[in-house]
């Protein structure tokens, strides 16, 4: 038998699960919680933009992707943890892990592309408020949405591929809380430099350029705001990006630490914190930082609980 097909029928062990063997079910219960809270906002948004008039814009029509994709990201890893948190055992199967790192890449390649796309909408909102409407136009959204989730994982299709022509000889010992390409690419025995010369040019499309198209947007939108004579109309239009751009510092800062960590010196468990942060405490954090700064939607949110009379 070769080496790959030794490769294919092995099973992964996932180091990280020994950071929390002494309290396994405290942190499962805190990941549980974060896991079903994550699951409730995300919905909560996603329901509310279907069910409320006001929120039929395309603002909140990406704001519901964003919900979106945060379910997805945390429902390709949280599951998992909690199960290896249960068992003495924290394995993987070659193929499962494959396919959590293909889903994991893909939904979060989309995230800054999606949050650009955002920026631009701002951008159109505050900038061009009389092309607003033609600039974005619902048809043109639904293009750019498509788009969004086609650039993903078209990037995750290429890591994946490249991902399964490694080889692993006796080390099945990932040393992570969850199966990503750079912890793969660590215990590899076959040569990577393919697939890391492939990481550093596709975060750079897929990262970079849309961190510097929102900085581009928000240069202009400053720029705009400043032209504003009243206080009162500069308030309304920078509380208007408060929430997106709170949402970019964490959800790319946060993304680009976990993608760009250097290959020796991080320890064991500033990785799984940094992966946790990622994967767990991103999708928590994003439909709360929107529905608290948000009076559409916590108003949207009293409408539908009948906390409001409907006019």
């Amino acid at each position: 038998m070769d080496s790959h097909n030794q490769t294919q029928e092995a099973k992964f062990v996932f180091l990280a699960f020994s950071i929390f063997q002494r309290h396994h079910i405290h942190f499962f219960l805190v990941f549980l919680a974060a896991y079903l809270v994550t699951l409730l906002g995300n919905f909560m948004i996603i329901i509310l933009v279907l069910l409320d008039s006001r929120l039929h814009t395309p603002m909140y029509f990406f704001l519901s992707q964003l919900s979106c994709l945060d379910i997805c990201l945390s429902s390709v890893v949280v599951p998992k943890i909690l199960v290896n948190l249960l068992r003495q055992q924290h394995t993987i199967s070659y193929n499962q892990c494959l396919a959590q790192a293909f889903f994991l890449i893909g939904f979060a390649g989309c995230e800054p592309a999606l949050l650009a796309v955002m920026a631009y909408d701002r951008y159109a909102a505050i900038c061009q408020p009389l092309h607003y409407a033609h600039l974005m136009r619902s048809n043109l959204c639904v293009q750019l949405s498509v788009a969004i989730w086609l650039w993903g994982f078209l990037d995750s299709a290429i890591h994946a591929a490249l991902a399964s022509r490694l080889t692993f000889c006796e080390n099945h010992q990932i040393p992570h809380i969850f199966c990503d390409v750079p912890p793969l690419m660590k215990i590899a025995c076959s040569d990577t430099w393919v697939n890391e010369l492939t990481n550093h040019i596709t975060s750079i499309f897929v990262g970079l350029v849309p961190v510097l198209f929102i900085i581009l947007s928000y240069f202009y939108i400053l720029g705009c705001i400043l032209r504003i004579r009243s206080n009162t109309g500069r308030r309304k239009a920078f509380s208007t990006c408060a929430s997106h751009l709170a949402v970019v510092i964490v959800c790319l800062g946060n993304a680009f630490v976990n993608y760009n960590q250097p290959s020796a010196g991080y320890s064991l468990e500033m990785d799984t914190f940094i992966s946790t942060m990622f994967c767990i405490i991103n999708p928590l954090l994003n439909p709360l930082i929107y529905s608290l700064r948000n009076k559409e939607v916590m108003g949207a949110m009293k409408k539908v609980l009948g906390c409001q009379k409907v006019i």
